[in-house]
C-alpha cells in the first residue's frame, strides 16, 4: 500500500510547493506594483551577483567553448568541413550552452547564497523583526535580488557566450590554423540576433527561477543551523533541475518564433 501511495503523495507534494512558490511570486508581484525599491540594495545585490560571478561565468564560458570547439573541429575534419566549426559553436554557446551552464553556476553561487542568507535570518528570527517593524521581508528582502537578478543574468550569459567565442577562435584559428576570415566570415553569416535573443530570454527566465527557489528555501528554513544547510542543498538542487527542464520547453518555444537560420 506504500508502494501505491507514493506516486500520489509525491504528486500531491509537488502541486503543494507549486502553490508556495506561486504564492511567493504573487507576494513579489505585489510588492513590485506597490513601486517601493531600495536602489541600494538593489545596487548591492546587482555587486554580489553580477560583478561576484563574472570569474565564474568567464571561465565556464571560455573553456566550454575551447573543448566544444576541439571535439567539433576533430570530428569535422574528417569530413572536410572544420572552417564551419565557427557556426556551429556560436549557434550553440548562444541557444544552449551558454545560457544553460551560465545559469547552472549562477544557481550553485547565488542560489546557494541567497538560500544561505535568508534562512540564517529566518532561524534567528530576523525576518520577525522585519515584520515587527512593518517591513514587508518579500519586499525588503527579495525584491532587491529579484531585481538585480534581472540585470544581472542575462549580461553575464552575453559575457559567457563572448568569451565562449574567443575561446573558440583562439583554438581554431590559432591552435589549428584555420584562416581567420573562413572563422568569422562562417559565424557571423549563420549566426544573427536572433540566436543571440534565445540564449537572453533563457537568461531571465533563469533569473526568475533561481530567485524564486533559493528565496523560498531561504523564507521556510528552520531547525537551525540544519535547516539552513538542508535548505541551501535543496536551493541548489531544485534551481538546477528546474533550468534543466525549463530549457528544454523553452527551446521547443523559442525555436518556433526565433527559427535556427532565420526560417519562419
Amino acid at each position: 500500500m506504500d508502494l501505491l501511495r507514493l506516486p500520489g503523495r509525491t504528486f500531491l507534494d509537488f502541486l503543494h510547493y507549486l502553490g508556495q512558490l506561486s504564492s511567493l511570486l504573487a507576494d513579489l508581484s505585489y510588492a513590485v506594483r506597490r513601486g517601493v525599491l531600495r536602489l541600494k540594495l538593489v545596487a548591492q545585490q546587482i555587486v554580489a551577483i553580477g560583478y561576484g560571478s563574472q570569474t565564474v561565468v568567464i571561465v565556464t564560458g571560455a573553456f566550454t567553448g575551447a573543448v566544444f570547439t576541439f571535439q567539433t573541429f576533430v570530428k569535422f575534419k574528417d569530413f572536410g568541413v572544420e572552417t564551419s566549426v565557427g557556426a556551429i559553436v556560436s549557434i550553440a554557446l548562444c541557444r544552449e550552452l551558454g545560457p544553460v551552464l551560465a545559469g547552472l553556476m549562477v544557481a550553485g553561487r547565488v542560489g546557494a547564497s541567497m538560500a544561505a542568507d535568508i534562512g540564517t535570518m529566518k532561524v534567528t528570527e530576523q525576518i520577525d523583526a522585519l515584520r515587527v517593524m512593518g517591513v514587508d521581508p518579500v519586499e525588503y528582502l527579495v525584491l532587491p535580488r529579484f531585481i538585480a537578478m534581472m540585470i544581472s543574468m542575462p549580461l553575464l550569459i552575453a559575457e559567457s557566450i563572448a568569451f565562449g567565442l574567443l575561446a573558440s577562435y583562439l583554438v581554431t584559428v590559432h591552435g589549428y590554423g584555420v584562416p581567420a576570415a573562413w572563422f568569422t566570415s562562417h559565424m557571423t553569416e549563420h549566426t544573427d540576433m536572433t540566436d543571440l535573443s534565445v540564449g537572453m530570454i533563457k537568461g531571465f527566465v533563469f533569473g526568475i527561477l533561481i530567485t524564486l527557489i533559493s528565496c523560498h528555501q531561504g523564507l521556510g528554513a528552520k531547525d537551525g543551523a540544519v535547516g539552513v544547510g538542508s535548505g541551501t542543498t535543496r536551493a541548489v538542487v531544485i534551481s538546477s533541475l528546474a533550468l534543466l527542464i525549463f530549457n528544454f520547453f523553452l527551446s521547443l518555444l523559442l525555436n518556433y518564433f526565433f527559427p535556427i537560420g532565420g526560417d519562419a
